[in-house]
C-alpha cells in the first residue's frame, strides 16, 4: 500500500479556522516558520475554545474592540502565543468559524 496522510478528524463541537485577510495568511506562514509548536497549540485552542477568556486570550479593547465584515460587527479577540513572546493572533468568531483577522510575529504597535 502507498503511504498516505491521515487527516485530523474534526469534533462535532469544534470550530473551523479561516483567514479573513491576506496579512493573516502571510503572518501565519511566518509564525509557522519560526514558532511552529506555539502555533500548533494556538490551533488546538482556537478550534476548541476560541471564546474562553484566559490570561493569554481575551477581547481587544477600545478602538480595536470591533471589526466590521460583510456589514456585521464582530468582537475582535487576541490570542498571545506565549506570556514571554510578543506574537499575537487577532480573530473573531462567527457561525462556528474562527476568522483570523491578523497575525503578528511581534508585539503589535496598536496595543502598546
Amino acid at each position: 500500500m502507498k503511504e498516505s496522510r491521515v487527516p485530523r478528524p474534526k469534533g462535532k463541537a469544534e470550530y473551523s479556522i479561516f483567514f479573513a485577510t491576506n496579512q493573516a495568511t502571510k503572518g501565519w506562514a511566518d509564525l509557522l516558520a519560526t514558532r511552529r509548536n506555539d502555533l500548533i497549540e494556538a490551533w488546538e485552542f482556537l478550534t476548541a475554545n476560541p471564546l474562553r477568556r484566559t490570561p493569554l486570550n481575551y477581547p481587544l479593547q477600545e478602538k480595536l474592540a470591533l471589526v466590521k465584515r460583510s456589514g456585521e460587527e464582530h468582537s475582535l479577540w487576541q490570542l498571545k502565543l506565549s506570556i514571554t513572546h510578543g506574537a499575537r493572533i487577532w480573530y473573531y468568531v462567527t457561525d462556528g468559524k474562527v476568522m483570523i483577522e491578523a497575525v503578528h510575529t511581534a508585539h503589535p504597535n496598536q496595543t502598546k
